[in-house]
């Protein structure tokens, strides 16, 4: 052939270094080639995550447009960054065998911070934050953009970050995989992670048949499955989806995720079929995650791009969700976290005589360093029917019970049978109600059953309102974000804090979320 193949790549030094192998590997036939490096929208917008940008094939359009334009013969990708629907016109020629399918954490010091309750961990792919979430709820994920040199340095740079998380393939690639790193192999990668893929006009067939020359037919069987199972769910940058198949003995090996963007949902699937009766695999596979919920949670990730106006510091269910009125896109978020303490056995090694508890979460405590039959609790004060209902199923008789810990206060005050009682409370809790026993020459012992951390998003835009469940909800929005719109509050106590920094502050009637989504409703339909 006497043209000089004409090779489109961006112009980072990872595409460059897949280009340069492209070029490398159609030299070797005898073929004349030039790189023409092009920088893309993924390059320059860096500001901001990739499922953010909302374009479809970020890294490529600008590819697409020079091929189309015959200002390049080929384009060399790296496949995961591929749409699975390519434009009319541009075809896929040739993939070479693939590399490290791994996604890699990179870590500073070392790796104790794995069973800590508190990390931050740094990964602008929405697939590895929603798994990372997944597998390690309590961790804080934060975005990190650029190309692989800048988002090593950015993790050197911030003091506060305990790791990265890269694709094995592209740190391999360039010879600066640090010590400091281990392969996730309990994570599912993109599909076609670590795999270059080349492209061509469709009707350039001289092109077509040289670059299939170097083709690796098992890496190109194994990504085929991986995005069409991929295009079966319809997902693409904005959807946390992985995908990795493999060929060993003679069987196609196949295993995928469909997860909520908060990792709080996962849909997995493994599945394993002879190698020559794989064609209806990525099908059989993309049916079973719709069937298992998958539809419901890629229509709720679609909503998602909409414009949100309601968010709930408090998780969702899919059946809380169904109740909001039509005009509603909502978000819904853990504003909280929690962390269960270890009691000592010291505690209640003696019948206790008043106990105080105000919340589900010091049950939990309770129940998970004791047996019931182990606390004997003579008077049982709570704050919440909720509550009370707990507490009577599975430990004892309730003495009393009030709506919010200001009531409950009052009440032991003119009541209480003794002057000690002790409080199993959070780290974080309300003066009020030790501190006026206190003054009334009331002993209270506290015992922190829980601690609880600010875990709040940080919402951009402008929102209609926040539903809030606990004073401790509304300090850990406030911690990220600014009052926006109406503070659409459980109970009394929960309002009385949102007042502190909303102007519009709504009661339910009912300390349920569901009244909650009612009294948003009730908003909507004036």
């Amino acid at each position: 052939m006497s043209r000089v193949i004409r090779i489109g790549t961006r112009d980072s030094q990872l595409a460059l270094w897949q280009a340069k192998t492209v070029q490398s590997q159609l030299e070797n036939l005898g073929h004349k080639t030039t790189l023409v490096p092009l920088k893309s929208t993924g390059d320059i917008v860096l500001d901001k995550p990739l499922y953010e940008l909302g374009i479809t094939g970020i890294f490529t359009k600008t590819l697409d447009i020079a091929m189309l334009n015959e200002d390049i013969d080929i384009a060399v990708h790296s496949l995961k960054d591929v749409p699975t629907i390519l434009p009319k016109g541009i075809v896929q020629t040739a993939v070479l065998k693939r590399g490290n399918v791994n996604d890699t954490l990179v870590f500073k010091n070392n790796e104790e911070f794995l069973s800590a309750r508190d990390a931050v961990i740094a990964t602008g792919s929405l697939r590895r934050r929603a798994q990372w979430l997944n597998r390690y709820p309590t961790h804080t994920v934060v975005g990190i953009r650029g190309n692989v040199n800048s988002r090593l340095q950015k993790l050197e740079d911030n003091a506060n970050w305990n790791a990265a998380i890269f694709a094995a393939a592209g740190i391999g690639r360039l010879s600066i995989r640090p010590e400091n790193a281990i392969n996730l192999h309990w994570m599912i990668p993109a599909p076609a992670q670590g795999a270059i893929m080349i492209t061509a006009l469709e009707s350039d067939e001289e092109v077509r048949a040289i670059c299939a020359k170097i083709n690796h037919d098992e890496t190109e069987i194994c990504t085929s499955i991986e995005r069409e199972f991929l295009n079966r769910l319809e997902g693409g940058c904005t959807a946390p989806i992985g995908a990795l198949a493999f060929i060993k003995n003679e069987e196609v090996n196949f295993k995928g995720v469909l997860l909520s963007k908060d990792g709080t949902k996962k849909i997995e699937i493994a599945k394993v079929v002879p190698l020559g009766k794989h064609d209806d695999l990525a099908k059989f596979c993309a049916d079973y995650v719709i069937g298992k919920g998958g539809k419901t949670l890629i229509d709720q990730l679609q909503r998602s791009d909409k414009a949100t106006n309601i968010y709930s510091t408090k998780k969702l269910t899919d059946d809380q969700v169904m109740l909001f009125h039509n005009a509603v896109v909502s978000e819904s978020n853990d504003a909280i976290k929690i962390s269960l303490n270890r009691i000592s056995k010291s505690v209640i090694r003696n019948e206790i005589e008043n106990v105080i508890i105000t919340s589900k979460n010091a049950v939990e405590a309770l129940l998970t360093n004791f047996s019931a039959p182990e606390l004997q609790f003579k008077n049982i004060y709570c704050v919440g029917r909720r509550t009370k209902r707990m507490v009577e199923k599975r430990i004892g008789k309730v003495t009393h019970t009030e709506a919010n810990a200001t009531r409950l206060a009052d009440y032991l005050v003119e009541h209480l049978n003794g002057n000690e009682i002790t409080y199993f409370c959070s780290d974080l809790r309300l003066d009020y109600l030790p501190d006026t026993l206190k003054k009334q020459n009331i002993k209270v012992n506290e015992i922190e059953a829980y601690q609880t951390k600010y875990d709040a998003d940080k919402i951009d835009g402008d929102l209609d309102g926040v539903m809030f469940y606990s004073p401790s909800t509304v300090d850990s929005f406030i911690k990220q974000n600014k009052a926006k719109g109406i503070a659409f509050c459980i109970g009394e106590t929960t309002a009385k804090t949102a007042k502190n920094y909303f102007q519009d502050v709504r009661i339910a009637k009912v300390p349920t979320v569901e009244s909650v989504i009612e009294l948003v409703n009730m908003h909507y339909v004036q």
